[in-house]
């Protein structure tokens, strides 16, 4: 069994890289794929740890990858890289100009809510109850949660920080075919993430899948936590449609997403290693 979307406490999961490779290994994985948000911050502390396990006689692979959250027509789309050279230096000079607007982003937003919400939050208190993390809107409703200003995760976002909500600025955001290229620049394999989560018609999503083809995408992810049977129907047709690979994964994220678990989702997810075996023939 393997797992190939999974976050730690480096974006917005709440297990530290090498937690993660060792609850992986609990769990009887023999690979997962660490693809936090927009940062490769993990990589190296799983890939050691992993390599120690291995070591020590057990069997798991640390996949090294990332998910770009980007923009198509107004709506949220993210795409995965598996395999990706992290160490490549145009590849990391990219990932600086997200970080670098996030920062941004995330200033402009405590302002907003310090000044017209009268909440007393700034970056910096977001930093230090977060060290080392990139900051997302998970962090906002943790923190907003902790100081009690809301009762539930949840309101944080119908509030304060959802799409709609005034406090909220979004950031500058590359499109699905700009990650697509990075991602095959860095020499990874590009997926696109849970589709059936942005509510498109059937058309549209093959338009939107057609046009990332065209631009290199690889796989789709067709087996996910939230799927029913109907859904994964629907996406492994639209995988084969298109000559696309499936990919799957939990989209794990520990604690900040209650009964969601590495592996098993919430209970039904089964990704078999030949799925990732598959994918592997496309790493360069």
């Amino acid at each position: 069994m393997v797992d190939l979307h999974v976050h730690s406490n480096k974006s917005d999961g709440t297990l530290s890289p090498s937690e993660l490779v060792a609850y992986a290994v609990e769990k009887g994985l023999t690979a997962f794929a660490l693809t936090d948000h927009d940062t490769t911050e993990g990589l190296k502390e799983a890939m050691e740890t992993a390599a120690s396990f291995v070591k020590a006689g057990k069997q798991i692979e640390v996949i090294p990858g990332i998910e770009f959250s980007t923009e198509y027509e107004g709506r949220d789309v993210h795409i995965l890289g598996l395999y990706i050279d992290y160490r490549n230096p145009a590849f990391q000079k990219h990932l600086q100009k997200f970080v670098d607007s996030r920062i941004e982003r995330n200033r402009k937003m405590c302002y907003k809510l310090r000044e017209e919400g009268g909440i007393e939050i700034t970056y910096e208190k977001l930093l230090a109850e977060n060290p080392d993390a990139v900051i997302t809107r998970a962090h906002y409703a943790r923190y907003l949660l902790d100081h009690g200003y809301i009762k539930s995760l949840s309101e944080a976002f119908d509030r304060y920080i959802g799409d709609h909500c005034k406090y909220f600025i979004p950031r500058e955001k590359v499109t699905p075919v700009q990650a697509v290229q990075l991602i095959l620049e860095a020499g990874g394999i590009p997926i696109l993430a849970h589709p059936i989560l942005y509510h498109m018609s059937e058309p549209k999503l093959k338009e939107l899948t057609m046009e990332l083809k065209e631009a290199g995408l690889v796989g789709i992810e067709a087996i996910y936590s939230t799927y029913n049977s109907r859904e994964e129907r629907q996406i492994r047709t639209l995988a084969k449609e298109c000559d696309l690979c499936i990919s799957g994964g939990s989209d794990f994220h520990g604690d900040a997403k209650p009964g969601l678990d590495l592996g098993t989702g919430y209970g039904r997810l089964y990704v078999p290693e030949e799925v990732l075996e598959n994918l592997k023939k496309y790493t360069t």
